[in-house]
């Protein structure tokens, strides 16, 4: 298997970026290699498929659908992550949609078989909890953000987030490689649209942001940074996968 990313460059904060690397080629043996195209649906909200996809390449899009019927964007996903997890582990119906933002890799595993991996090797598994809780803490910060900041230190927080976790780095800047339309921006900071195309470009303006086809560039991260006010637990609580990385050495050898 010809695996899209070299085994020391998967993002740190993925599942992949926190494992070692005898319990991450587990990982990567699992199931079998798929490719999907731009627009393609990997999951979809409501099914009761429980398969599970580890991305290899590209971004994906986890959507929910809301009470009065239009889509919301919850999260993005990337080389590294895992999607339908919480499915394979619970047996519940899916919560969300995956779309593929570009042309994406995945391998693709049965419930079964992930789970006899995580009996197997107590490392992927301690590392596949500790996501999950991230995942929530993450939830948890967007909604406290939204009654404790305004739509632009919002929008700089997510993207300060996204870069983190995904960008990368280049002359001009760190480039997000997965282009979020205004609307999608809109639900995941909780803001008017109106709003978003606004904040949008008061920060074209200032040069701290330059929007392209399918990617998105911070031209001054650490202005962004400033501007989105971040404290000293919200920065420790962003590098906290990183700090897992340390811990992997002693959980690999149980």
């Amino acid at each position: 298997m010809v695996v899209p990313i070299g085994s020391d460059e998967w993002p740190a904060r993925s599942l992949l970026g926190v494992l070692s690397p005898p319990a991450r080629q587990s990982l990567l043996d699992l199931g079998t290699e798929v490719r999907f195209d731009e627009g393609a649906v990997l999951l979809r909200e409501g099914m009761d498929d429980q398969h599970v996809l580890l991305l290899l390449s590209g971004f994906a899009k986890v959507t929910a659908t809301v009470e009065n019927g239009e889509t919301s964007l919850l999260a993005v996903r990337a080389a590294g992550d895992t999607v339908g997890e919480m499915a394979a582990m619970s047996g519940a119906a899916r919560s969300a949609t995956v779309t593929a933002c570009g042309p994406l890799t995945a391998r693709v595993s049965k419930a079964g078989v992930l789970r006899e991996l995580l009996l197997s090797r107590p490392e992927v598994s301690i590392a596949l909890t500790a996501m999950v809780a991230d995942r929530l803490r993450w939830a948890n910060r967007r909604r406290l953000d939204f009654r404790g900041y305004p739509a632009k230190v919002r929008l700089a927080r997510l993207l300060v987030e996204l870069a983190e976790s995904y960008g990368s780095s280049r002359a001009d800047g760190v480039v997000i490689g997965c282009r979020l339309t205004q609307p999608e921006l809109a639900t995941m900071v909780g803001a008017a649209e109106t709003t978003i195309h606004k904040v949008l470009r008061d920060l074209r303006d200032e040069d701290l942001l330059e929007t392209g086809y399918r990617s998105t560039t911070i031209r001054d991260l650490p202005e962004l940074e400033r501007l989105a006010d971040l404290s000293d637990n919200w920065r420790t609580s962003l590098t906290n996968g990183r700090s897992r990385a340390d811990v992997r050495e002693v959980t690999s050898d149980q």
